[in-house]
């Protein structure tokens, strides 16, 4: 009786053994994921094909369906429109009246982010209401004024596509650099400061979205952070229809993903939005400013007025969700010829991956690239003694060997300055003390010379073998940090670097970047007007007063400056 039970045992594993075998051959037919290049495959064949039908259900449009949706804290939905074109881009009048109507009916107003920067394709975000979060995986329809609510019908309470999760892994976006390769943005992979996965453990894989054809797996060039440089699909590949890009890790599932492979030639709209065109007769700009912003935009004509003066050509703005008025804040700036271009980066806490984001797009576009924020001004006290400012302030800095890849300057931290409120003539007018010790660093950098990963700490950026850094001590950076409680509180919602912690959390309480004497909760403490006051600093405000006059940030002033756009010039 054993004898035929163990016979029997063995029939039944090596029937099973069988079948397993049949069903991976037939999916390594139905899924033929090879690198075009090797016949190698990092990645086990045999869970490729489940793997697959997992990114097909998670992220792809079903034929019908014009959203994709990520689900961040505090129940924020972004929400993505099909790629846009004649039939299906909102009208201009229609963008900024839109609604999110959720499974059962329930709705939100649509706030526009504006159009992605690689595909052109739009972005709202509205909040989730609380009956729908109880569906909470189903994405939201947007609806515009052609259409209701009351019209949406089975839209609002049939099958939706699937709502991903900003809390776990995600592809969220993706862009083809010049050269053809491709960079994918992915959260999740890299988790930790300065420890990255190697690339050859990660796969680029290229497929269609409603069919679920895999096009090609092809093994990721460099691993950094959130960005991973990626080969392009073979040359043969179709790109008429939608292809979509995501990553999978060795022994893991494919990543959920909202990015699609999208080269130059077949891109609806460009990539940044502004009254400028890219394509200006002088051609590559010299110096370069980058920023990320949010709800700041009265802080701008400060910032871009003055940089523009002392040497700042072209200004990249890269857009984290603001609720202000920045778009019209760009639109005069640009029209008094200044170059200003924004792009929609509505992912929170990816800064890093803004700015090399910006530094691999635009290295032919610039030179130099300096990274700083809105409260951030480069400036010498050597410069106080000038009648008027020039271009070759900040022109000067980048003479230097042709292996110097990035100029290092210090940091001077101004305090709230006795102020209660944001100082109407602007920040370099109102904050006048700082403190006594300069602090970090932040950098001029030559784009050419950064290195092929993109690793940067917001601060200087990693270089290629053959360049260096230097320091350069006759410029610092006025760094107006710690401003009216007002408007300094509002870093407690949420800070921008990926790996930097919230002031909310109670993890990394002695972390550099918090401030000294705050706890965890936007409580203004004691005395603070007066802090962070150790040397009472007037320079840059009295040179500025000079030079344009009282308020030259917000048009108060009556000098004439030379905009950034060649021939251009305005009163400020």
């Amino acid at each position: 009786m054993q004898s035929r039970r163990r016979h029997a045992a063995a029939a039944v594993l090596s029937v099973t053994a069988l079948l397993a075998f049949i069903c991976v051959q037939a999916g390594l037919v139905a899924f033929p994921l090879r690198d075009t290049r090797s016949r190698s495959l990092l990645v086990p064949p045999r869970w490729l094909p489940l793997g697959l039908r997992a990114v097909r259900a998670g992220t792809a449009t079903p034929a019908g369906a014009g959203t994709e949706a990520v689900l961040l804290p505090g129940w924020e939905v972004i929400v993505l429109l099909r790629r846009p074109d004649a039939a299906s881009a909102p009208a201009d009048e229609n963008v900024q009246n839109a609604t999110c109507v959720f499974r059962g009916g329930a709705s939100s107003p649509a706030r526009a982010l504006g159009p992605l920067p690689a595909t052109g394709r739009h972005a709202y975000t509205c909040i989730m209401p609380e009956p729908a979060r109880a569906h909470r995986h189903d994405a939201p329809l947007v609806l515009f004024p052609a259409s209701t609510v009351g019209n949406a019908g089975d839209g609002a309470s049939g099958r939706s596509p699937e709502m991903l999760k900003w809390s776990d892994r995600i592809v969220y976006e993706s862009i083809v650099i010049v050269g053809g390769d491709v960079l994918v943005f992915a959260k999740g992979v890299n988790r930790r400061k300065k420890v990255n996965r190697a690339a050859a453990d990660i796969r680029c894989l290229y497929y269609r979205g409603d069919a679920g054809n895999a096009v090609a797996s092809l093994p990721a060039t460099t691993s950094a952070q959130q960005v991973f440089r990626c080969p392009p699909p073979p040359a043969t590949t179709p790109v008429d229809l939608e292809l979509r890009v995501t990553l999978a890790v060795v022994g893991e599932q494919p990543i959920p993903s909202l990015a699609t492979y999208d080269p130059p030639r077949r891109r609806d709209s460009p990539p940044m939005s502004s009254h400028v065109t890219e394509s200006t007769p002088s051609g590559k700009r010299l110096i370069c400013a980058c920023t990320m912003v949010r709800d700041v935009a009265k802080f701008l004509r400060e910032w871009v007025v003055y940089h523009a003066a002392v040497g700042v050509d072209r200004f990249y703005v890269y857009d984290n969700g603001s609720e202000d008025d920045l778009v019209d804040q760009v639109r005069h700036l640009t029209s008094d010829g200044f170059e200003v271009f924004t792009m929609s980066w509505p992912w929170p806490k990816t800064l890093e991956a803004a700015l090399s984001h910006s530094a691999a797009v635009h290295r032919d576009s610039c030179e130099w690239m300096v990274f700083i924020d809105v409260d951030e001004f480069l400036f010498s006290p050597h410069w106080v003694h000038s009648e008027n400012p020039t271009k070759s302030m900040l022109h000067s800095i980048t003479t230097v060997g042709e292996d110097i890849g990035q100029v290092s300057m210090w940091c001077a931290d101004f305090g709230p300055s006795g102020q209660t409120a944001h100082p109407k003539e602007g920040v370099t007018q109102g904050y006048t003390c700082r403190r006594q010790i300069m602090e970090r660093r932040k950098s001029l950098v030559r784009l050419g010379a950064v290195d092929r990963s993109l690793t940067n700490s917001v601060h200087y950026f990693l270089l290629q073998p053959g360049f260096r850094s230097k320091w350069n001590t006759r410029v610092r950076v006025n760094h107006y940090k710690y401003q009216a409680w007002d408007e300094f509180k509002v870093k407690f919602r949420r800070r921008a670097s990926t790996y930097t912690v919230d002031w909310t959390n109670k993890k990394n309480p002695r972390s550099n970047d918090r401030t000294p004497g705050l706890g965890f909760e936007a409580v203004e403490p004691a005395g603070w007007p007066h802090r962070f006051c150790e040397v009472n600093d007037t320079l840059l405000r009295d040179v500025t007063r000079r030079w344009y006059g009282l308020g030259f940030g917000n048009k108060l002033g009556r000098r004439r400056i030379i905009g950034t756009t060649p021939g251009s010039s305005y009163n400020v």
